[in-house]
């Protein structure tokens, strides 16, 4: 059963930046490191490798240059997220 999260999406080597003045280009540009969510605690969850592919098209593929919130569906697998679908919103 897929559970749904809401938060930031970007790079594991940026996960600690301001991530509303982070930009969509340092994103893709960090790719080689994977993805992950910043939730609304705090937490840092990665994506799997499939995840990281959607991410990075995600990312490509949005408008919006700062501040890359996100709908994320999957299964949590004790760290890491399994992704079905990135929405960035």
């Amino acid at each position: 059963m897929a559970d749904n999260w809401s938060g930031s999406v970007v790079d594991v080597m940026c996960k600690g930046k301001d991530l509303t003045t982070h930009s969509k280009s340092c994103n893709v540009s960090c790719a080689a490191g994977g993805y992950g969510l910043v939730l609304s605690d705090g937490k840092f969850v990665k994506f799997n490798e499939t995840g990281n592919a959607k991410a990075v098209a995600a990312i490509k593929a949005t408008t919006k240059e700062k501040d890359l919130k996100a709908k994320v569906t999957g299964t949590l697998d004790g760290e890491v997220i399994k992704v079905t679908s990135i929405e960035i919103q």
